[in-house]
């Protein structure tokens, strides 16, 4: 299969899925996210061993690219709901890979950025690595990745996040157990290859049923938490405030937000 938004290859057990869209900070589009639901699954029926997730350019991945929204206010509820599915299966898709998986971040990870690394087994970031659920900030709801988010760190932690939408540097993601090791940027490269290398040199078959019995101990609580989720992403894609924030991104002014409950309506 041929992709426009990233990039794959193999050497030896280990395959590199890149996303390449680096003049957009590898910001994700429904094709992107398309593109890696197809390549994750077609890596875990590969004969790969490992999976290695990064960024082409200067960053990781800057989120959903707020582009595509600006014809949110003319999507259908149906419309809204199959974006949320969609966002919602390719986390899904990627947290239950029968592989193990390494996100590399070299640079800015935020938003779905911040869910697709620290979804990964194995997060190893450079220093000058940037985290961040930012939605609050632009009238959206960090929905589907508080799911993940809350298995990973606890309730309280991640209301600190989610509610103030600050961004946090690997150091803070590593003390929180976001990220499993924080690396010299010019080492990453190497430290990755050296995880990769003990990683495929276990069982196979013991990787992908530790992995499966990893998964399906979450799986009643994940199920429920990602319905809730997708019917949040959808809810928040027609509020007053996501249009206003998605707007105000575009224009690169101050977001005024509107009164009454939440923006709602």
């Amino acid at each position: 299969m041929s992709y426009e938004t990233i990039m794959i290859w193999d050497v030896g057990w280990v395959r590199t899925i890149t996303l390449n869209r680096p003049e957009l900070r590898n910001a994700m589009t429904p094709l992107m996210q398309d593109e890696l639901i197809a390549a994750f699954e077609d890596a875990g029926a590969s004969d790969c061993r490992v999976v290695v997730l990064a960024g082409a350019g200067e960053a990781f991945c800057s989120g959903l690219d707020l582009s595509v929204l600006q014809g949110a206010k003319d999507k259908s509820v149906a419309e809204h709901r199959a974006d949320a599915e969609r966002v919602a299966k390719l986390f899904r898709t990627l947290y239950e890979l029968p592989k193990p998986t390494i996100a590399k971040v070299h640079g800015a990870a935020v938003a779905g950025g911040t869910g697709l690394a620290t979804i990964c087994d194995f997060t190893l970031a450079a220093p000058t690595a940037k985290f961040g659920y930012t939605e609050a900030r632009i009238g959206f709801v960090p929905a589907l990745v508080s799911a993940y988010l809350t298995l990973q760190i606890g309730d309280k932690a991640a209301r600190g996040l989610l509610l103030t939408g600050r961004l946090f540097d690997a150091a803070e993601a590593y003390r929180l157990g976001l990220v499993n090791e924080v690396v010299a940027a010019e080492e990453l490269e190497a430290r990755v290859a050296t995880l990769s290398g003990v990683l495929a040199e276990n069982s196979p078959s013991s990787l992908r049923a530790t992995k499966k019995l990893l998964a399906a101990q979450n799986k009643l609580w994940l199920d429920a938490a990602v319905e809730l989720g997708m019917e949040a992403n959808a809810g928040a894609r027609e509020t007053k405030d996501f249009y206003e924030g998605v707007t105000a991104f575009l224009e690169k002014r101050k977001a005024v937000w509107a009164s009454g409950a939440g923006g709602q309506g």
